[in-house]
């Protein structure tokens, strides 16, 4: 069934046109994909797809009674005031009939009226039909796999968060709230690995429609079954996932190539047909072939992708074997230590990814590294002849109110203008636009400006935090480029495993204050870890289910006071109990299998990678054993409610 219909769609701003002629169409169940580089609609799509915006040509039909969701720009959340109290926000109505409930049931005491209990039951019929007993353990679900403690969430302020985390608080009200069709901006970004493997299998699970925006390579992998790829003014959608896409996309290039290139030989050889018989006896059959040349279509070849970088690294001294030694080091970060007792050697030619938990210490470690704070105790100590380059996440090293001209000029005063405008044109930036200033640049022109400082540096060490958070697909495959050829020591943060996969060569996996140092491939991390991931998939789908037992739980004991004192109630009260310690005993074990699982030690030996599939398989004896537990209870829970 057809959701959504964008047929022939085009969007122009004055005398510019951003995109044209965009055909496809989004059925119930489709997971969409869309890619291309930014600034070339991807956004103004979503708004036309909500109604937001018009098209200036074309026609978006949306079924009557559909919903769409859009992550909000602003995020202002209605006005709440608590990281919980926003996330459930779209079931604002649902929750304030809970809470009158709660009163009438209070009231019924002092008030056993015909009229008093019929309001209650309409009340409590109309909550349990609309899923009033599921809002909380979604919306703690939500939050908890967005890496939130619900709990704390119940009573934290929203002013406390920092900007990272309303954009996760952002997309767990989204995900959260009831929709037909989710619209999903870079959802990705700020989450680090394991919250995104947690987004896939939500959205793999997920009954709604979903589109998504997104320049994380894996994770479209993961979701889309559908691509929309952006390029020369319009769009074209491809059936299957972003590597079937990438084949398709090639293959079409491939076609066209041939097509225009067939095209201009046939017109090459009527031309010189014309040329040579358009004055002898036969001119009337050249006029005639001139006539067909000048209404015939023409094809164009391959335009190039105006805007995507081309970036080059390359290290200016070889420098020593030792780049980078800590020994003993602790780090922390008011008070919280965030690392305990680490030592390394990071090697010439070595590629590090360091991967962990979003607020485990990763950026500060990095911080420690590059010599921008210091350990709380032990040395860190970085090679005499190594030069290092420090991509900041939060593009630091992009100085404020100068043009992009001058930046690049103060670094190379020597160069004239044709080399600093060629600099800047291999980023993207061109005519008057390298006369713009800093301060007005976009995240992902700010990103592209600072890879454009750090090809000068010729260091031999590149220190680089989340690289790809504001590039494209397109910049993010330059870059990807960039770093495997290059000559020096990368030490990389990312939670993008596309990249991960390509060029790291030795792991770093931060948990607990701990590094764990992998001698090997991130892709080889993944494989020997897998069992890792398997425990955190079946925690988070335990996670829902558990959530919903302990809500029905704190329902059941406040209706105990009012049950019946007889013995079928007492029974069945008795059988409610013994449920529920097995749910815990079951719940527990499940937790104690996970934790073990989840320790990154386990699996740097073979022994330990034979242990952790042993642990895997009693982990999902013991997940099938907690689903039967629960079946138990909730049986339990029916007849107590019957017999009370």
């Amino acid at each position: 069934m057809s959701l959504i219909a964008v047929s022939n769609v085009g969007v122009e701003f004055g005398a510019t046109t951003l995109f044209r002629d965009i055909t496809f169409t989004i059925a119930r169940g489709d997971r969409w994909g869309i890619v291309g580089r930014n600034g070339i609609g991807k956004t103004t799509l979503f708004k036309l797809i909500t109604g937001e915006q018009q098209p200036t040509s074309g026609m978006v039909a949306r079924s009557g009674s559909v919903r769409v969701s859009l992550l909000e720009q602003h995020r202002t959340f209605d006005g709440a005031e608590t990281v919980w109290g926003a996330a459930a926000g779209p079931f604002a109505e649902l929750l304030a009939l809970e809470q009158s409930l709660a009163r009438q049931a209070e009231a019924l005491g002092s008030d056993a009226s015909d009229q008093a209990m019929a309001r209650y039951s309409r009340d409590l019929e109309r909550f349990e039909r609309e899923g009033g007993y599921e809002i909380a353990p979604k919306v703690d679900a939500v939050l908890h796999g967005l890496g939130f403690d619900p709990e704390k969430a119940r009573t934290q302020p929203i002013a406390q968060l920092s900007g990272g985390e309303r954009g996760r608080l952002g997309l767990a009200r989204q995900l959260a709230a009831p929709a037909d069709v989710l619209l999903l901006d870079e959802p990705t970004n700020h989450l680090d690995l394991e919250t995104t493997a947690w987004l896939e299998q939500y959205l793999r699970e997920l009954e709604a429609t979903v589109v998504v925006v997104s320049h994380d390579r894996a994770f479209l992998e993961a979701v889309a079954d559908h691509v929309l790829h952006f390029e020369n003014g319009t769009a074209f959608a491809y059936a299957g996932g972003y590597a079937s896409f990438v084949t398709q996309r090639t293959e079409r290039r491939l076609a066209e190539q041939r097509a225009f290139d067939k095209q201009r030989k046939v017109i090459a050889a009527e031309e010189d047909y014309i040329r040579r018989n358009i004055a002898g006896q036969n001119s009337k059959q050249a006029k005639g072939r001139r006539k067909r040349l000048d209404r015939l279509p023409r094809l164009s070849g391959l335009a190039g992708e105006g805007g995507v970088m081309s970036l080059a690294l390359r290290a200016a001294e070889r420098g020593g074997d030792q780049v980078v030694v800590a020994e003993h080091v602790d780090v922390a970060v008011e008070g919280r230590t965030l690392l305990r007792d680490f030592n390394a050697r990071v090697h010439r030619g070595d590629v590090i990814g360091l991967i962990g938990p979003n607020g485990a210490g990763k950026t500060t470690l990095l911080r420690t590294i590059v010599g921008e704070r210091s350990p709380q105790d032990g040395e860190v100590k970085v090679g005499g002849s190594i030069q290092v380059a420090y991509y900041d996440q939060q593009l630091g090293n992009v100085p404020m109110g100068k043009t992009l001209y001058d930046v690049i000029a103060d670094l190379r005063p020597t160069w004239g203008r044709g080399p600093v405008q060629g600099h800047l044109g291999r980023f993207g930036f061109s005519g008057d636009s390298v006369l713009r200033t800093t301060n007005v640049l976009s995240g992902g022109e700010r990103a592209r400006l600072a890879l454009a400082i750090m090809m000068l540096t010729g260091a031999n060490l590149l220190v680089l935090d989340e690289p790809t958070n504001h590039l494209d697909v397109e910049s993010i495959e330059a870059l990807e480029e960039a770093v495997e050829g290059y000559d020096g020591t990368v030490i990389l943060v990312s939670h993008d495993r596309a990249l991960l996969r390509a060029l790291v060569t030795r792991v770093w996996v931060l948990h607990h204050e701990h590094i764990t140092d992998f001698p090997g491939t991130f892709e080889e991390w993944e494989l020997v870890s897998a069992e890792r991931a398997h425990a955190a998939s079946v925690a988070a789908s335990e996670e829902a289910e558990l959530r919903r037992v302990h809500e029905r739980q704190k329902t059941a004991r406040k209706n105990e006071t009012r049950e019946k004192d007889d013995r079928a109630v007492r029974a069945a009260r008795r059988a409610v109990d013994d449920a529920e310690q097995e749910v815990s005993r079951r719940e527990a074990r499940v937790g104690e299998l996970t934790r073990a699982l989840e320790d990154p030690e386990l699996y740097t030996t073979p022994e330990g990678t034979k242990k952790a599939t042993a642990l895997g398989r009693e982990l999902d004896a013991a997940k099938r054993a907690l689903d039967k537990a629960i079946a138990a209870w909730e049986r339990a829970v029916g007849v107590a409610e019957q017999t009370s």
